[in-house]
């Protein structure tokens, strides 16, 4: 249940995404700017490399990179956010964690509760529900006919892969966040593509939902996504749909 329900997440945040093409472009210029204040080369900075390439996944335009890097690195140096993770509960415990770049905590505190509370959720103290957590790369490719299954985990494990998970969707890869890269690239040099590929939190165990809690659920994270200081939000919900 809780593997064909990643897939559903998938499609469903991609859809989303869509339909809110200028939320997103604006959220991946904020995290590219935070991560060039390092430094604006990305063969010299990962975290802008990895935010580059999350950008490129999300179809951001160059132009729109080049911008937020050019802020970062010069006119818009003395511009500061601040990364602030809030961790909570969904129905049914479900564990929410809610990662945030915000200038100003005084506004982004209140609108995140009120996400939470009015979709019968509550937010937690820091560490409640982040142990149920490890970060990890994770790229996902979807099953065509045809496909060598044998050849995909081969080349995965050959290229630094620490796990790869086959359902009837297609194959989930985890890495080591610091391997994310590097197994992207080689599989990208074999001729693969990814439906999605980012470093981010993924769940060790999952909280089931019913119809209901689901729907509610939905809810909530739709409202916390659509909160313009919110850049992510994972999740352990396993759907009863998924």
């Amino acid at each position: 249940m809780a593997g064909h329900s990643k897939w559903k997440n998938i499609q469903n945040r991609k859809g989303a995404q869509d339909a809110k093409r200028g939320k997103v472009f604006q959220k991946m210029s904020r995290e590219i700017f935070v991560a060039a204040k390092s430094g604006g080369d990305p063969d010299m900075n990962p975290a802008l490399r990895l935010a580059i390439e999350k950008s490129k996944g999300f179809n951001v335009p160059n132009d729109v990179i080049k911008r937020a890097i050019d802020k970062a690195t010069g006119a818009g140096a003395d511009e500061n956010y601040e990364e602030v993770i809030y961790e909570g509960y969904g129905p049914n415990g479900v564990a929410v964690l809610v990662y945030c770049l915000t200038e100003n905590r005084n506004r982004t505190a209140p609108n995140i509760r009120v996400a939470f509370n009015k979709n019968g959720g509550s937010l937690g103290e820091s560490g409640s529900v982040s142990y149920m957590f490890n970060r990890k790369g994770r790229l996902f490719i979807e099953r065509t006919e045809g496909m060598d299954e044998d050849a995909i985990m081969l080349s995965a494990l050959e290229a630094g892969a620490e796990d790869i998970e086959a359902t009837e969707d297609g194959f989930e890869i985890l890495t080591a966040p610091s391997d994310f890269m590097v197994v992207k690239e080689a599989l990208e040099n074999e001729g693969m593509s990814f439906i999605a590929a980012e470093v981010e939190m993924v769940p060790t165990m999952y909280t089931e939902l019913n119809e209901e809690q689901s729907e509610q659920f939905e809810k909530m994270i739709e409202a916390l996504e659509d909160d313009d200081d919110v850049q992510n939000v994972y999740h352990n919900a396993s759907t009863s749909e998924g």
